[in-house]
């Protein structure tokens, strides 16, 4: 069993739920909103975990990814002021998620919205606004969009009835991010350069949480060229990626994998080197990924960021769900449902997945978050696919 967080009560900081249940609408508004037109929504696809004590919380994780979700195809990272922006990385997620549970329409929207958004450079700003192509503040690009958004398309393609056909939609969106991909690391010669990663924080040094992405993107990209009948372009993503997986285990294996090169604790991305994003993870892999949920783990029983992350007492369901997600794609359904009960037990009263967990065990920050119900929608479907084992 994971670890016990040892900060003392003087450090914990309770936070507050910031929407309510009046968030999720109730009542039947029109032919296209309220719960008919929810239920008929739900109800062109599938729902994971059939018959599963997360059955519920799935259902509600959809419903929820449906309500924060903007014609224009840019679904809201929560519920709440702040969370009301676009930001890459979720979105990806949540048009994995929908993709998988047979909503291929909304998760076409998301690719199409993150190719109308992306930079000359083929890289893409930390956020946008709803359903526009402008940031909307002073936060510097983030690296990882790139590899976020290849992996998405990766994984809509796959669960296409056409993947080639899919995956030709969207070729100026695989070009493009695959382009940047491949200047970041010198077609696999180099380490990216620094960026800001989903902690959210300026960054001077380089973070797992960048270069594990855009590892993550570079295969993604090496598949999707080989759908399009592409060799040469999936030989020198394919050849890229060698490199960079090389470089990534050079740099920071021999500390075990940390938030940085050499210092930082054992962080979350270590998930990202893991299933569903890589196909074979290393002994050494698993070891620090295992070792981050010991470090990592707060009084509640939950994750956080990072065992750097401050020492607050509070709990973060995304990364949490990352975790379930990594062990059902890895085979482990004992450890992925042991991280989805625990987040079945913390949603709010309207069944919505929060961001955050306090010491206490109630919920706080908004809610629902995209990025934990698209990954907890991953995670359960994985659990879902022939050959899993699911001990719920």
């Amino acid at each position: 069993m994971p670890g016990r967080d040892v900060a003392s009560a003087s450090a914990m900081r309770h936070v507050e739920l910031v929407t309510t249940s009046a968030w999720r609408i109730t009542a039947d508004l029109s032919d296209t909103v309220g719960p008919t037109a929810d239920q008929r929504w739900l109800s062109s696809g599938t729902i994971p975990g059939a018959g599963t004590a997360w059955a519920d919380m799935v259902r509600y994780a959809l419903l929820d990814l449906h309500q924060l979700s903007k014609p224009e195809g840019s679904p809201a990272a929560g519920a709440g002021e702040n969370w009301g922006y676009s930001w890459p990385r979720d979105n990806s997620f949540v048009a994995a998620a929908l993709a998988r549970t047979g909503h291929a329409h909304e998760a076409e929207l998301i690719l199409a919205f993150l190719a109308s958004v992306q930079g000359d450079d083929g890289g893409f700003q930390a956020r946008y606004l709803l359903g526009g192509g402008d940031p909307p503040d002073w936060r510097s690009p983030q690296s990882d969009g790139a590899g976020w958004a290849l992996w998405a398309l990766d994984q809509v393609a796959a669960s296409s009835a056409d993947p080639r056909a899919t995956a030709a939609r969207f070729q100026g969106l695989l070009e493009a991010a695959t382009g940047f991909a491949l200047d970041q690391v010198s077609d696999g010669s180099r380490l990216p350069p620094a960026s800001s990663d989903y902690w959210e924080q300026r960054e001077t040094k380089l973070t797992l949480g960048t270069a594990a992405p855009l590892l993550a993107g570079l295969r993604a990209s090496a598949r999707l060229f080989a759908v399009l009948h592409n060799p040469v372009a999936a030989a020198r993503s394919t050849h890229a990626a060698d490199g960079l997986e090389l470089l990534i285990t050079q740099s920071f294996q021999p500390d075990g994998y940390q938030r940085y090169e050499t210092f930082g604790g054992p962080d979350a991305a270590i998930c990202f080197l893991m299933p569903p994003f890589t196909d074979q993870p290393s002994a050494d892999v698993v070891a620090a990924w295992r070792r981050y949920q010991v470090d990592a783990t707060r009084p509640a029983g939950g994750l956080a960021p990072g065992a750097s992350w401050k020492q607050d007492g509070i709990s973060w369901t995304p990364e949490t769900a990352l975790v379930a997600l990594a062990a059902a794609s890895d085979g482990d359904s004992q450890l992925a449902a042991h991280w989805l009960d625990w987040l079945n037990s913390h949603r709010t009263t309207w069944g919505s997945l929060p961001e955050k967990v306090n010491s206490d065990g109630t919920p706080g920050g908004p809610a629902p978050l995209a990025w934990t119900a698209a990954s907890v929608i991953l995670a359960v479907s994985a659990l879902d696919a022939p050959g899993a084992s699911n001990t719920s």
